[in-house]
């Protein structure tokens, strides 16, 4: 309604072209939140489905609160990890960290190299 009524009153202007503006001024904006918000969601909502998707026995993980764990077993909407020696965890697919998990293979990667 005020997207309406704002469209209504710059086609109202003197100049015959003020409300042309405006509506390029309105489809610019949606294309800058779109290259800004919206792309950069779908992409790290794309490349979480994926890594949920690649994980499988032996994985080691990190979940959203800060679990350290490797994976014994992958079921439908879960997993069963061993965290400490042996405590088990059944825990969601959806508290996976991507970037925790991405962390922790990057900084083992590291310490390997350096040996």
């Amino acid at each position: 309604m005020i997207l309406h009524t704002m469209v209504l009153l710059g086609a109202q202007g003197s100049a015959g072209d003020g409300g042309m503006s405006f509506l390029l001024f309105i489809g610019l904006f949606f294309v800058i939140i779109y290259f800004f918000m919206i792309r950069p969601q779908t992409r790290k909502a794309r490349n979480q489905r994926v890594f949920l998707q690649s994980i499988q026995k032996g994985d080691r993980i990190v979940t959203v609160g800060g679990i350290h764990g490797r994976i014994l077993q992958v079921n439908d909407d879960s997993y069963l990890i061993e965290v400490d020696g042996n405590t088990k965890l059944k825990i969601e697919k959806s508290v996976i960290s991507l970037e925790f998990t991405k962390a922790l293979h990057d900084r083992a990667s590291g310490e390997a190299n350096k040996k």
